[in-house]
């Protein structure tokens, strides 16, 4: 009989496993291989020497290394591989070329503007993929945007320019692309040796034309791959569309060569077809090797761990429970979910890359076996730095540093007598336990020497190994939270090499009471692709509106699109009873950005499907957002389908009728474990409830037969896993799992003394509560500022109203909110009572600008307010002069609108919406030329959210409370701020140094007015005097800024200078004396307007800071921000008419530092706000971008050169668009330093038509706003950094400068990055 092979090739190990003959029937065999993925000294290609040493072990013969592998026996081969991941990481993949629409060269450099790190001065963003960028003149644009008042009729245009797309738009064609022209550019490019290139025009994923246009010229001149950006994935969405093309031209050749290398090392069976080679793509299908491409190949590993999971782990014939994945490789751990259907998300970021295609919601955490153990800041820190496969663990013999895999050797969770030999150069050594007991003896002496504590190697040891379980535990609770789940209520589905050690500890952090492992947990990924079901989709794009005059279009297009798929299955050799479809559809409500991808449901009945899309779509809104919008229409953004080719009856897989059956018959085969006569050793194993025990057993599974009971603790050895059986857990061994029923056990009492491990664990814990928070209230809101561009902030504060954690991290409310808290304990005194929530968003009262409302709750306990919580969100309005309440010319409070300094929105429990409506409509509207809120509905839905979210972190402090005591809570508040406020100290004692304790700075607004700093360090005790004596009095205008704003721009940069990860508390500033002149431009009266110094004097705060402490030359020092839009309040008239209002704020460039040139196109310092995309921009409103690039040499020069700025370019297409701008370094340039040249001022520029027909152009000068005509434009040049060092200088800097603000890497060892839907998320909240 043919052997079937299926490989996972992971980050550390390949896991290969074949089968001979079917599950059940007589001689049916298999057959398991675990390798390390690199071993170069021993083989070329782990997967090839993993199919060599099956076949060897199948046929019972040799096969030599140096000849081709025979596949007489091979019946197929199914991959998941890394291939195309680590291309991605390491920026491997083959040179490429992109062609687009003329005004976006930069397009995919800029991305969405937002930087990756926020508080890293020397920006880092990954390199673009494409090696060169050639513009087409081409372009098309939407005949009418959502916001058109003036809709053109598609009949009034002649056919040749106004053409229908796919989606059901009608678009314009304003320039057809010359032929000739393209085909010398192609030409060009080959001649320059490109093989590859990748096409993406603006719109094309509607009207592709002109990509088809290239794609043929260019199969002519004889590319050998081309990417057309519609056929990759045709959605809306330029930049992730560009990526996802430009990824798939970088990656799909490096896959295509991998294939080649590989199949040589084997005879013709893949060539002739004799032996089939499919590969596993990042949407959980399997996919012929002719048709594995690049840009679908990010997840193909980690795929089939899903997979396998999914189907060996949910009871979908009995409860139903749903599942958590928990895949712990040597790397990293995955982490994902499943109910009885595969969850997908279409959007996703890798390695710096926004790839659009389907892929599982896999979620990747930064703890592995290879992660890293640090002792940093009196913290014990786990990651995100891994040592990998190359060198590995301290044990693997290569030299490597300490992480996880070592402190469970160390404390006996790995057993080196039953882990495979397979290291030092011969690959026949155990792990080397003797010099991992060498490296943490070393670590628990720094330890212990800092603390001044003398704890055992043990407990030393064993807190890296808690800290390693709440760095996994936090993810897992956010992703099951933010849908609306109990994350008690699941399974723990565990698999990995390294998931059985940690197996119990997880799922007690998470109150799991079930744990589930399959017999080739250690290597599910690689069995799931036995499991998986070969994968066709295809997908359109839309924009039909879900409602029954649609539904004969909607079902036309989706019976052409399921011919498509099953004709490609038939293809690849499947009959009509393997094959089927699944149909979804991208559904969102009219006005919102959320869409959710709705699989077509089932009539009641179950037997037949349904059409009723608009029902389905409505229960999952309300599970994902709590929520449903009855009044708005559903649109349909896409139309996708998914055909499915079944590849195998799946067998029973998992474990509950079993389980079942032993529980209720009385002549079952069950026992518990007698661990005298069936244990195989004994072991010394350390657990926090019993301490080392030295008579741990040790049974191997195959010895162990269904029905037998381990009662723990005891250690479980299968061939290629170790699974940890702690106190108080039982493991019921079934013929295929292991399942672990989990007890409660006994915890270690933890008191009010500070221990590190416990720091680390509370440091977690309450940022967790923050994160958990702003989920509640992203997900409960309805608004697109909150809801979707995240731009709110969630905390948590002591009774003292001090900061204890920030989550997301807004670097304009740092700091801020606890100025809030501060202000309503003193004006409430003791007069709050469980039930009050308090409203503020006034500067006087903390705030920072009004449309920034501040929600405020006390958390009780035993009657005392013991923390409190609060929320703060960017509502759309809230009144004012103009839309959105930003006005560019504001210079009196009241007209930025309502400005509340206090206020019970919930009193005793019950809402006080009339009082809500008061304060935001009724008291704003009636102050000259000003209105009310102009979207009151959207504010009480806010703010309900923002009162959700912070009930929500009552919830969990309470639990906290519950867990560990009152006073061990506050004790670690108070741990945690001294932990901060110790690295403060330390950074200013360190620059005191150099500075001779005195540092001093200025600049200048453009109005003149200066901002001076005076810092005075104590060099002794680590304190400061930040000085702002002489800075300028407060203007008539709105760049007045908020003290508590002032406060948070000296935590962002105390927290920049560190250089090191730091809780983000009040702790920060406990150092800190600030002292801010009364009636200056820093501390203004309550009537003056602030709308500007949230946005614009925030930033030159943070310059002088940075220039005081000699840190960097100056960033572009704004936001940029540009606001338009119709409609609002005639002030003629008085009359108030409906309308619409966009704002976005802009990048430019970074300044350069003592070792890093600046970055161009990216926000800095205070905001890091994405920006819309170019088609979704002119798909809702009438504007044309005609270009987004970077402002070349805008940057200062000097030996580290200043990033540069960007142009965008955009022209309005109606008359009567009020546009405004509110912008600074207009005048005064962007400092260099060192000798580093200053960067460029920027440029507000107006081009129109003069009264004689002539076009003209009017400087908009800093801040101004005009009412546009149609054709109109407004041209928008952002400031430059500035340079760093004198250009002609030959001094080479090789470290961060001398005074020791920055810290350098802790090693050059590769970052585990978060990703999936959490990573998503967090880069949302990091970005607004």
């Amino acid at each position: 009989m043919s052997l079937e092979i299926c490989i996972d090739r992971g980050g550390t190990f390949t896991d290969c496993i074949g089968f001979r003959g079917k599950p059940g029937q007589p001689g049916y065999e298999e057959f398991v291989v675990k390798l390390l993925s690199e071993d170069p000294a021993n083989y070329k290609d782990a997967p090839t020497e993993g199919i060599r040493r099956i076949l060897e072990m199948a046929t019972k013969q040799t096969l030599p290394r140096d000849k081709p592998v025979p596949t007489t026996d091979l019946a197929s081969v199914r991959m998941g591989t890394t291939v195309a991941t680590n291309a991605l990481l390491e920026r491997k993949g083959e040179s490429c070329a992109l062609l687009i629409t003329k005004g976006y060269k930069d397009l995919l450099t800029i991305g969405n503007q937002s930087r990756p790190k926020i508080f890293d001065l020397s920006i880092t963003k990954p390199d673009v993929l494409q090696d060169k960028v050639v513009e087409i003149n081409e372009r098309v644009a939407l005949l009418n945007s959502a916001a058109s008042s003036d809709v053109i009729d598609p009949a009034s245009l002649p056919e040749d320019v106004c053409r229908q797309g796919i989606s059901g738009d009608w678009v314009k064609i304003l320039q057809v692309p010359d032929a000739e022209e393209i085909k010398r550019a192609l030409q060009g490019l080959h001649d320059e040796g490109y093989k590859s290139i990748a096409v993406c025009l603006m719109h094309s994923y509607t009207f592709p034309d002109h990509e088809r246009l290239i794609g043929d010229l260019a199969k002519e001149i004889g590319f050998a791959h081309i990417s057309l950006s519609h056929e990759i994935m045709p959605m809306i969405k330029m930049v992730p569309r560009g990526n996802s093309a430009t990824a798939d031209a970088y990656l799909t050749p490096c896959i295509q060569t991998y294939i080649q290398g590989f199949t040589r090392g084997f005879d013709d069976g893949f060539a002739t077809g004799r032996t089939k080679l499919q590969f596993m793509q990042s949407d959980g299908g399997l996919v012929p090797v002719d048709r594995f491409s690049g840009f679908r190949a990010i997840l193909s590993g980690p795929a089939g761990g899903v997979v396998g999971y999914a189907l060996t782990s949910f009871e979908n014939e009995l409860d139903q429970t749903p599942v958590i994945g928990f895949d712990m490789g040597g790397t990293s751990t995955d982490v994902s979910r499943f109910d009885g259907h595969f969850e997908h998300v279409f959007e996703t970021t890798t390695a710096g890359v926004t790839i659009q295609a389907p892929q599982l919601d896999i979620n990747t955490v930064a703890a592995g076996g290879g992660s890293m153990l640090f002792f940093q800041n009196g913290m014990f820190v786990v990651g995100p730095e891994s040592a990998g496969a190359h060198p590995g663990p301290a044990c693997y013999r290569k030299g490597g540093p300490l992480a996880v895999s070592d402190a469970n050797l160390f404390l006996g969770r790995l057993q080196p007598d039953y882990f495979p030999k397979i290291f030092g150069p011969e690959e026949n050594q155990p792990l080397d336990v003797d010099v991992v007991r060498a490296k943490f003896t070393q670590l628990a002496e720094e330890i212990n020497t800092a603390t001044g504590e003398s704890k055992s190697l043990d407990e030393i040891v064993y807190g890296f190994i808690k800290v390693a379980n709440e760095t996994m535990c936090r993810p897992i609770r956010a992703l099951t939270e933010a849908k609306g789940h109990d994350t008690s209520n699941h399974v723990l589905a565990v698999f990995g090499g390294a998931g059985g050690q940690h197996a119990c500890g997880i799922a007690r952090n998470l109150g799991i009471s079930k744990i589930v492992l399959y017999r080739h947990s250690s290597i599910l990924s690689a069995f799931g692709l036995a499991l998986a079901d070969v994968v066709h989709e295809v997908q359109e794009p839309s924009t039909l509106v879900l409602e029954p005059s649609t539904l004969p279009e909607l079902q036309e297009r989706v019976a052409h699109l399921k011919s498509t798929c099953l004709d490609e299955l038939a293809r690849q050799g499947f009959d009509e009873s393997q094959r089927s479809t699944e149909v979804y559809l991208n559904l969102r409500y009219d006005g919102t950005d959320c869409a959710l991808m709705t699989l077509q449901p089932s009539n009641e009945g179950g037997d037949a499907l349904s059409w009723d899309f608009g029902t389905a779509f409505t229960s999952l809104y309300k599970q994902e957002f709590g929520f449903s919008l009855p009044e708005r229409s559903i649109l349909v953004d896409d139309i996708r389908i998914r055909g499915i080719g079944k590849t195998m009856e799946q067998p029973h897989l998992t474990p509950g009728k079993e389980i079942h059956e032993l529980a209720t018959s009385a002549t079952a085969n069950k026992r518990v474990v007698d661990r005298d006569t069936m244990r195989d050793a004994c072991a010394s194993v350390y657990f926090e409830a019993t301490g080392r025990v030295d008579d741990v057993p040790v049974y191997r599974l195959h010895n162990l037969a269904p029905g037998s009971t381990v009662e723990g603790p005891a250690i479980i050895i299968d061939a290629t896993a170790t699974i940890v059986v702690e106190p108080a857990c039982s493991a019921l061994v079934t013929s295929q799992h292991i399942t672990i029923t989990v007890g409660k056990g006994e915890k270690k009492k933890v008191t009010t003394q500070l221990e590190p491990i416990q720091l680390s664990i509370f440091s977690h814990r309450f940022m967790s509560i923050a994160e958990q928070m702003g989920r509640t209230l992203q997900k409960t809101s309805i608004s697109t500022n909150i809801k979707e561009r995240l731009d709110f902030s969630c905390a948590l504060f002591g009774a003292d109203g001090g900061l204890v954690a920030n989550a997301p991290h807004i670097p304009v409310h740092l700091g801020a909110l606890s100025h809030a808290v501060t202000y309503q304990m003193n004006y409430y005194k003791d007069e709050l009572k469980e039930g009050d929530v308090i409203m503020t968003n006034h500067p006087a009262a903390g705030g920072s600008h009004l449309p920034d409302i501040t929600i405020i709750t006390p958390v009780f306990n035993d009657g005392k307010i013991v923390f409190f919580v609060a929320s703060r969100g960017h509502h759309a309005d809230i009144g004012g002069i103009s839309p959105g309440s930003m006005p560019p010319h504001s210079k009196e409070l009241y007209q930025e609108g309502a400005a509340i300094k206090s206020f019970k929105i919930v009193d005793a429990g019950q809402f006080d919406y009339e009082g809500v409506k008061q304060l935001l409509y009724d008291i704003p509207g009636s102050y000259p030329g000003c209105s009310g809120t102009r979207l009151l509905q959207d504010n009480v839905s806010d703010l309900k959210a923002q009162i959700a979210a912070n009930q929500k972190g009552i919830t969990l402090v309470k639990r906290l409370i519950e867990e560990y005591s009152l006073e061990v809570v506050q004790a670690y508040m108070l741990h945690i701020r001294r932990n901060a406020e110790l690295a403060v100290r330390q950074l200013l004692k360190q620059v005191a140094l150099e500075h001779d304790g005195v540092l001093d700075a200025c600049d200048f607004m453009d109005d003149g007015t200066r901002i001076q700093l005076k810092v005075t360090i104590d060099s002794a005790e680590g304190n400061a005097v930040f000085d702002f004596s002489g800075t300028g009095d407060q203007v008539y205008g709105n760049t007045n800024t908020p003290e508590s704003v002032c406060h948070s721009a000296i935590i962002y940069c105390l927290r920049c200078l560190v250089g090191q990860d730091i809780p983000l508390n009040s702790g920060c500033l406990t150092p800190i004396d600030i002292r801010i002149p009364p009636r200056s431009i820093l501390s203004p009266a309550e009537s003056c307007a602030v709308v500007g110094g949230n946005v614009l004097t925030s930033q030159r705060i943070v310059d002088v800071v940075l220039k005081a402490f000699h840190a960097c030359a100056a960033s572009q020092g704004c936001c940029n921000n540009l606001t338009f839009g119709k409609g609002g309040k005639n002030e003629e008239t008085g009359e108030t008419t409906a309308g619409w209002g966009y704002y976005e704020t802009i990048a430019g460039g970074s300044g350069a530092g003592p070792h890093w040139h600046g970055q161009s196109g990216v926000h800095t310092h205070m905001t890091n706000t994405r920006i819309t995309d170019p088609e979704i921009l002119e798909k809702r409103y009438p504007v044309l971008l005609r270009e987004f690039s970077i402002r070349p040499d805008s940057g200062g020069d000097g030996q580290f050169k200043g990033g540069d700025g960007v142009i965008r370019d955009i022209e309005f297409l109606e008359d009567g668009i009020q546009v405004s701008i509110l912008s600074e370094r207009r005048v005064f340039h962007p400092y260099g330093l060192q000798g580093g040249r200053d960067g460029a001022c920027g440029l507000n520029l107006w081009i129109r038509s003069d009264l004689d027909g002539q076009r003209g152009i009017l400087n908009l000068s800093g801040k101004n706003s005009a009412p546009f005509k149609k054709g109109d434009r407004i041209v928008l040049q952002t400031p430059g950094g500035g340079g760093y060092g004198a250009s002609d200088s030959d001094k080479q800097t090789t470290k961060r400068d001398q005074h020791g603000a920055y810290h350098p890497p802790r090693q050059a060892y590769p970052i585990v990055k978060a990703s999936g839907s959490l990573g998503a998320y967090k880069s949302m909240s990091e970005s607004a």
